[in-house]
C-alpha cells in the first residue's frame, strides 16, 4: 500500500525524535506465537523434522483444524477438504487458479482488501467491485449480487470479518448469497482469516457451518497469521469441496511443493489447551482495544459509521477532521497525521472506489498504550 511505504520512509527520519511514529496502518498483531508454538518449532528443527510434507499438508494438522471447526464453530469439516498453504495468500492464489478462466468475473464488495482482487486478476479474471454502504455493513447482499450477475459471472469473493471495515456478513445473508450463487453454478469464496477474532456472537460463525450441501460447497480461506499470531511463519489453509481437493493438490505440488514444514509442526501446538486459552485472552484484549478506541475516534470527529464486530480495524470518516486541518480528502489527511502527529494510517483509496477520499483505516492491532498515545496526539492536533 502506498501510504505504508511513505510512512516507513518517514518513520526512519523520526526514529530519533521524542515522538516516534505510531503505526496504525499495519494489520499485524503485536503478539507473537505463544510459548508452546515456539517450543514446537524448536523441537521440529532439533529433531530434523524439516523435510517436505505432502502438498496438502501434515495429516495431523489437517485433523486438528477439522477438530477446531467442530468444537469452536459446530461445523463438520472433513480433514480431506482442508489444504495447508503458504499463508492465506497462497490459498487465494490456488483457489483462483483452480476456478477462474480468462474473462470470468468475480463479484466483490467495495471497499475490500486490495490484494484479494489482485489474485483474481492474476488468474486472468476480472474483479467487479460492487458499491456497498454503511447500512449494509459494507458487505454485499443477495439483491446486489443478483442484480450484478451476468453470463460472465463466475462467483463472489467475500470477506467476513472484513478488511478494512472489521464488519461481518450476517449468517442468514451469507446463506442467501450462497444459495443464489450456487443456483447459478457459481462459486462462493470467503476470506475468513479474521474468523477467530469475532467479538459479537451473532457474527462469529464460519460459512462452513451452513446447512447441508451449502456448507459443503462453499470455499473458505483462512490463516495462522491473525488469530493465531503467526504472521511471518507464512502458514494458512483452504477448505474446498471434496471434488476440488485433488485439483488444488496438483496445482500446489507444481507451485509450492508444500508449506513450511517447521511452521506446520509449530502450528500443531496452536490447538493445545494452553495455547487456545492464551489466544482467547488475546482476543479479549483486542476487543478491549476496539471498545476503547472507536468511541474515542467518534468523540474526536473521526466517525466510524459501523462498529466493527471483528478483526482489528476502524474505517473512519475523516471529512470533518480533514477540514479542521485545512486539507481535503483522506490522502492529504493521512499525510498530515504523519507529518504533524507522527501517526501512520491508511487512506481509503487503497480499498476501492466508494468514497475513497472520505475514509481512512486505523488498525487497532497495536497495544492499548499506543492507542492511548495516538488519541492524545489526535486530540492535540484536532483540538
Amino acid at each position: 500500500m502506498e501510504v505504508a511505504k511513505a510512512a516507513s520512509a518517514m518513520a526512519k527520519e523520526l526514529s530519533n525524535t521524542s515522538s516516534p511514529m505510531i503505526f496504525l496502518n499495519i494489520g499485524e498483531p503485536d503478539f507473537t506465537a505463544p510459548p508452546l508454538v515456539q517450543e514446537a518449532a524448536i523441537r521440529a528443527i532439533s529433531q530434523g523434522a524439516t523435510q517436505y510434507t505432502q502438498a496438502t499438508g501434515l495429516p495431523a494438522l489437517r485433523e486438528r483444524i477439522s477438530h477446531w471447526y467442530a468444537t469452536r464453530f459446530n461445523a463438520q469439516v472433513a480433514p480431506s477438504r482442508i489444504i495447508i498453504t503458504a499463508g492465506a495468500s497462497a490459498a487465494l492464489q490456488l483457489a483462483c487458479l483452480a476456478l477462474i478462466d480468462s474473462g470470468d468475473e468475480i463479484l466483490m464488495p467495495d471497499p475490500s482488501y486490495p490484494c484479494n482482487r489482485h489474485f483474481v486478476s492474476a488468474a486472468e479474471g476480472t474483479a467487479v467491485l460492487i458499491p456497498t454502504t454503511s447500512d449494509e455493513r459494507f458487505q454485499l447482499t443477495r439483491e446486489k449480487v443478483q442484480a450484478a450477475w451476468n453470463r460472465k459471472s463466475r462467483g463472489v469473493l467475500l470477506a467476513s470479518p472484513s478488511n478494512p471495515t472489521g464488519t461481518s456478513i450476517a449468517p442468514e445473508e451469507l446463506q442467501r448469497i450462497h444459495e443464489f450463487v450456487h443456483s447459478q453454478g457459481g462459486v462462493t469464496l470467503i476470506d475468513e482469516i479474521y474468523l477467530g477474532l469475532s467479538y459479537e456472537e451473532h457474527f462469529g460463525h464460519t460459512a462452513l457451518a451452513m446447512p447441508g450441501d451449502l456448507g459443503q460447497s462453499v470455499i473458505s480461506i483462512n490463516s495462522f497469521s491473525k488469530y493465531f499470531n503467526m504472521t511471518g511463519w507464512r502458514l494458512g489453509w483452504l477448505v474446498v469441496p471434496e471434488a476440488l481437493a485433488p485439483v488444488i493438490e496438483r496445482i500446489a505440488q507444481n507451485l509450492f511443493i508444500c508449506a513450511s514444514t517447521v511452521a506446520q509442526h509449530a502450528a500443531l501446538a496452536c490447538f493445545e489447551p494452553d495455547s487456545l486459552l492464551e489466544y482467547e485472552r488475546r482476543r479479549a484484549e483486542f476487543k478491549a482495544r476496539r471498545d476503547y478506541f472507536i468511541p474515542e475516534l467518534n468523540r474526536l470527529g473521526l466517525r466510524v459509521p459501523v462498529m466493527p464486530d471483528g478483526a482489528f480495524y476502524a474505517y473512519a470518516d475523516c471529512t470533518a477532521a480533514a477540514a479542521r486541518l485545512g486539507v481535503s480528502g483522506s490522502w492529504d489527511f493521512a499525510f498530515e497525521l504523519m507529518q504533524r502527529a507522527h501517526l501512520a494510517v491508511t487512506p481509503g483509496r487503497d480499498f476501492g472506489r466508494v468514497a475513497p477520499e472520505q475514509f481512512v483505516r486505523f488498525s487497532t492491532a497495536s497495544s492499548l498504550n499506543h492507542l492511548q498515545e495516538a488519541v492524545t496526539r489526535l486530540e492535540s492536533l484536532l483540538g
